[in-house]
């Protein structure tokens, strides 16, 4: 039997009466093409030895090592209220601004 527990607050999930949501999330690098029709030959010459610079730090990288960095993806379960709370704030924006000071 297989046994789910809520990623975020950790209660176990019993399949036949606890309602389980599964969130996937993808990371991969976004493939923006950079208009180089740009008149300014210092910012295209900047931009192309920036360009090497990252060739000659990926150089030693195994091929495999760099699409992990390319691409992650990432799979949670979560119980009813935790997928509630989830939908609000997917990045958790809202919880970051407000922080946690004393009173002091």
């Amino acid at each position: 039997m297989i046994r789910y527990s809520c990623d975020m607050c950790g209660r176990s999930l019993v399949p036949e009466e606890d309602d389980r949501y599964v969130v996937k999330i993808e990371v991969y690098s976004a493939c923006d093409s950079m208009d180089t029709d740009c008149e300014d030959e210092e910012f295209v010459n900047d931009f192309e030895e920036v360009d090497d610079d990252v060739d000659d730090e990926c150089d030693h990288l195994d091929p495999d090592e760099i699409d992990s960095i390319e691409y992650k993806t990432f799979r949670y379960d979560l119980c009813c209220k935790c997928h509630s709370r989830y939908l609000q704030d997917p990045l958790s924006i809202n919880s970051i601004r407000r922080g946690r000071f004393s009173e002091n």
